[in-house]
């Protein structure tokens, strides 16, 4: 049997210990990312989905939506939405591919997916302070940051579950900490701690910890003695199949030449 990666019950642990005093920052910076995409959208949508891990954010973000956890198996109605949101919590989920199918299946056509996640550069300050750290003092690596998708692999997830107009696009954003550590405690505060199943279970060094944040400060930090971390936002596009939508022109049918179009001479290759 496959060994998971993420362990749901420490992921639940800390998602409800960071609704003690939530940092929200990213996600209302996800939510103000989909609310930036609706509004390109010229459709009215009746029947909305969202798929979250926090209440409060994504709540009120779309009247009379179906609002749900996040779970393996998502409670969604076959053909009952016209729109289904996926808020941040792909980057957890073991079977991400799985989710999209049954985002998929809950959309009638021409339904929209919007789907919100953080990407493969995330965090690669930390990871690379982290690694740097235990390498020196233990002469070896533990998974301490969950792994990420890459934006190159997840627009072909999209087809696989077979969403028609499959795009994936990617937004930065750079946060400024006094201090690493400051950083470290907040992810614990934005329910973002470490819930890998392979992590290690038993606690970790202080000097872990103090190592890695000097060399954070050496390899990353700015002028005024602060340090940036990345998020990368990863959004996520596609459709419900339908035969209004555009299709695409059978290999060899074109009318006319490119060169033609773009007024562009042509040069012929040698065989």
């Amino acid at each position: 049997m496959t060994t998971p990666l993420t362990d749901r019950a420490a992921l639940i642990r800390n998602r409800a210990r960071a609704m003690a005093a939530p940092v929200t920052f990213l996600q209302e910076a996800a939510r103000d990312e989909i609310e930036d995409r609706l509004a390109l959208v010229k459709k009215s949508f009746r029947n909305p989905a969202v798929i979250r891990a926090f209440g409060g954010v994504w709540d009120d973000f779309l009247p009379g939506a179906q609002v749900i956890d996040d779970q393996e198996t998502l409670p969604l109605e076959q053909n009952g939405h016209d729109l289904v949101v996926h808020a941040m919590c792909l980057h957890w989920a073991d079977d991400p591919v799985g989710q999209l199918i049954q985002a998929r299946r809950a959309l009638r056509p021409d339904g929209l997916f919007l789907g919100v996640m953080l990407g493969g550069e995330t965090l690669h300050e930390l990871r690379a302070s982290l690694a740097q750290a235990e390498a020196d003092l233990f002469g070896g690596l533990s998974p301490r940051v969950a792994p990420m998708a890459e934006i190159r692999d997840l627009g072909a997830l999209l087809q696989r579950a077979g969403f028609a107009l499959p795009v994936a696009d990617s937004v930065r954003l750079t946060a400024s900490y006094v201090a690493p550590l400051q950083l470290m405690q907040e992810l614990r505060f934005m329910g973002e701690g470490n819930a890998l199943h392979s992590r290690r279970r038993t606690p970790t060094s202080k000097a872990l910890f103090q190592r890695a944040s000097e060399i954070y400060v050496e390899s990353f930090g700015e002028a005024d003695g602060r340090v940036p971390a990345t998020f990368e936002f990863i959004v996520l596009t596609g459709w419900a199949p339908d035969a209004s939508q555009p299709q695409p022109l059978r290999p060899g049918s074109a009318s006319k030449r490119l060169a033609d179009a773009l007024g562009a001479e042509e040069t012929r290759l040698k065989d």
